[in-house]
C-alpha cells in the first residue's frame, strides 16, 4: 500500500515538473501544479516559462510603474502617438486630447509593448467607429523580463501608476469618469484592475481580455468585479494561459472559454483570440452572450438565459451580472 502511495506521488510530481516539448501545446498544464508552461510574447513568439523561478528582486527594485509611457492616439493622429508625460500639463495642452471625448486605455501583457499587435488592432477599431481619445500604455520596461514571476510581482505597481496618471489627466485635462474604458489583455487585464482600484473604482468600464491565469488564482492583485463601475471579462483560454474562474461582474466564455475554433492545441491562438473578438465587437457589436445557469452549460455551449452583448465600444454598458456563453466561428470577424 505504501508503495502505491509513493508511486502515485512520484507520478504526480513528475507530471507537474515535466518539460513540455511542443511549443504552445499546454495540454499538460494543471493550474497550481505544473511547473512549466509555454507563453507567447507580444508578437506571439513562444517561450518556455518556469513558474517556480524566483522573482528577480534586483530587477524589481529598478523597474516599476514609474517607467510607464502613455501614448495618445486620436482621429487627428491615428498612427503617430503623442506622448503625455505624467506631471507635465503642457504635454496635455499641446496634444490632441479633448475632454469632451470618451477615453479608451489599452494595456498589453507579458513581453509586450505599445507596438504589440493588440494595440493597433483595437485602437483602429475604436477610431474607425468613434471619435475618442485612445491611450496606449507601454510598460515594456517591466513586462519585457523573461522571468514571469518578476513581471507578475510588478503588475500592482504598473496599475497603481496608471491609476494615478488617469486621475492627474482628468483633473488637469478634463474628462468624465463615466466615459473611461480600460482594456487589458492577459497580464494587462490585472494591470487595469489595479488601475481602477487606485482611481477610486471610478472608471465607467473595465474589460479584461483573457486575464492571465498562472499565479493569479486566488491572487488579491487579480482583476475583480469591483475595480470599476462595470467590469467584464472575455475568457478564451481558461485554465491554461488565461484564468477560467469568474473575475468580473459579467464573464463571457465563448465556445466554452478554453479552446477556440481552429486553434487546436495551440493555446497562444486561443489566448490571443480574446483581443480579436473584442476588436470585432467594437466594429460590429454582433456577439450575443446568453446567461448560463451552471458550468455544464458553459462547457457544452448550451447557455440560454438572458442576452447580453459581449464586448463592444459602448461606454455606458452596465447592469448585467452573471456568466455568459456564446458560439463564434474560427475566422475573422468571428460572428456567425
Amino acid at each position: 500500500m505504501k508503495f502505491l502511495v509513493l508511486l502515485a506521488a512520484c507520478t504526480a510530481l513528475c507530471a507537474g515538473s515535466a518539460i513540455p516539448l511542443v511549443p504552445m501545446d499546454n495540454s499538460h498544464y494543471v493550474e497550481g501544479e505544473s511547473r512549466y508552461i509555454w507563453m507567447p510574447d507580444g508578437e506571439g513568439v513562444p517561450h518556455l516559462v518556469d513558474l517556480h523561478e524566483p522573482a528577480d528582486e534586483a530587477f524589481l527594485a529598478s523597474r516599476n510603474g514609474a517607467n510607464n509611457q502613455y501614448w495618445l492616439f486620436t482621429r487627428q493622429n491615428p498612427n503617430n502617438p503623442q506622448v503625455i508625460v505624467n506631471g507635465n500639463v503642457n504635454t496635455i495642452r499641446s496634444s490632441n486630447y479633448q475632454a469632451n471625448r470618451g477615453l479608451v486605455v489599452l494595456v498589453h501583457g507579458w513581453r509586450g509593448s505599445g507596438n504589440s499587435a493588440m494595440n493597433p488592432l483595437i485602437r483602429s477599431a475604436f477610431l474607425d467607429t468613434q471619435d475618442v481619445n485612445v491611450i496606449v500604455v507601454d510598460w515594456h520596461a517591466l513586462a519585457g523580463n523573461l522571468n514571469y514571476l518578476s513581471v507578475v510581482r510588478g503588475v500592482p505597481s504598473v496599475g497603481q501608476f496608471l491609476g494615478n496618471f488617469l486621475v492627474w489627466l482628468i483633473n488637469n485635462g478634463g474628462g468624465n469618469w463615466n466615459n473611461v474604458h480600460l482594456i487589458g489583455f492577459s497580464l494587462g487585464a490585472h494591470v487595469v484592475g489595479n488601475a481602477g482600484r487606485t482611481a477610486g473604482r471610478r472608471p465607467g468600464r473595465i474589460t479584461g481580455l483573457d486575464p492571465a491565469g498562472p499565479d493569479f488564482g486566488g491572487n488579491s492583485d487579480a482583476l475583480n468585479s469591483n475595480d470599476g463601475v462595470y467590469v467584464e471579462a472575455i475568457h478564451t483560454n481558461g485554465g491554461r494561459l488565461g484564468i477560467f474562474d469568474r473575475v468580473a461582474r459579467a464573464d463571457f466564455y465563448p465556445n466554452g472559454g478554453r479552446i477556440q475554433p481552429g486553434c487546436g492545441v495551440n493555446h497562444d491562438c486561443s489566448h490571443g483570440r480574446a483581443p480579436e473578438l473584442f476588436a470585432s465587437s467594437v466594429r460590429n457589436n454582433r456577439f450575443i452572450g446568453r446567461q448560463c445557469g451552471n458550468w455544464d452549460q458553459v462547457a457544452s455551449n448550451r447557455c440560454s438565459g438572458s442576452a447580453l452583448n459581449m464586448g463592444n465600444g459602448v461606454f455606458s454598458k452596465s447592469g448585467a451580472n452573471g456568466f455568459y456563453g456564446l458560439v463564434t466561428s474560427e475566422n475573422w470577424p468571428y460572428y456567425l
